[in-house]
C-alpha cells in the first residue's frame, strides 16, 4: 500500500514517538492531559484499568504511525470498531481532545518539539483518526 502521508512527516513523528517513549511518565501525563480537556472524556475512563490503557495507547500510537506510512489498516479497523457507537462510543468530536492532549504531551517530553514536529504528528495521525471518525 502507498503512504497516506509523506515519508518525511511520518518519519519525524516516528522518531519523536521513540523519544517520548523514553519517558515512562509520558503516557501517564498524556491521559492526565486528555482527561483535563473534558468532563465527558474523564467520565469515559472512570472504571478503566489505566495501566492497561497506557499499554494500549502505546501500541495504538504505533499503529497510527504505521498506517500513515502505508501499512494495511486491520489494526486501525479494529480500533475503529472498538471505539464506535456500538462499543466504547467515542464520539468523533472527542478525537480533537485526544490529538491536542497528545501534542501537549509530546511538547513536554520531546526536546526536538517545534511547530514543524507538531504538524508532522498531526498529519501522521490524521488518516487513522479520520477513519475512526468515519466508522463511528
Amino acid at each position: 500500500m502507498s503512504a497516506r502521508v509523506s515519508p518525511e512527516l511520518a518519519n519525524k513523528a516516528f522518531l519523536s514517538y521513540g523519544r517520548c517513549c523514553n519517558h515512562e511518565v509520558f503516557f501517564e501525563d498524556f491521559y492526565k492531559t486528555l482527561m483535563d480537556k473534558s468532563e465527558d472524556v474523564r467520565a469515559m475512563f472512570a472504571n478503566t484499568d489505566m495501566v492497561e490503557q497506557r499499554r494500549l495507547v502505546r501500541a495504538g500510537l504505533m499503529w497510527l504511525i504505521m498506517y500513515a506510512q502505508g501499512s494495511e489498516g486491520s489494526k486501525i479497523d479494529n480500533l475503529a470498531r472498538t471505539h464506535d457507537r456500538h462499543h466504547m462510543n467515542v464520539h468523533p468530536d472527542y478525537y480533537r481532545f485526544w490529538v491536542d492532549a497528545l501534542m501537549e504531551t509530546v511538547a513536554k517530553y520531546d526536546p526536538k518539539y517545534d511547530s514543524t514536529l507538531d504538524n508532522a504528528w498531526r498529519e501522521t495521525v490524521k488518516p487513522g483518526i479520520e477513519m475512526m471518525k468515519r466508522e463511528y
